[in-house]
């Protein structure tokens, strides 16, 4: 039967070469997404800008909460999948 069934649905399986890839590339696409590094590497880099007088008081906080809400939704997004 595995050989009828292999022959059978073998003209689907570029279709699932095909989905298969697509979802490698998604999952790829998230795990970059919602890592939490480069926005701990912004909100530290914005901290050194703040320090050094490049960037006044009220910029550095619209900047933070705009990063602080990134990695809120990044860690809630990890407790939902299970990462």
């Amino acid at each position: 039967m595995g050989l009828v069934s292999g022959l059978l649905t073998l003209p689907i399986a570029p279709v699932r070469g095909v989905v298969w890839v697509v979802e490698r590339v998604k999952d790829a696409a998230e795990e970059q997404y919602y890592d939490p590094g480069p926005v701990e590497k912004e909100l530290a880099a914005l901290e050194k800008e703040l320090l050094a007088g490049r960037i006044d008081e009220e910029t550095f906080e619209e900047r933070e909460d705009k990063l602080l809400d990134r990695l809120e939704e990044i860690t809630e997004h990890r407790r939902g999948t299970g990462n």
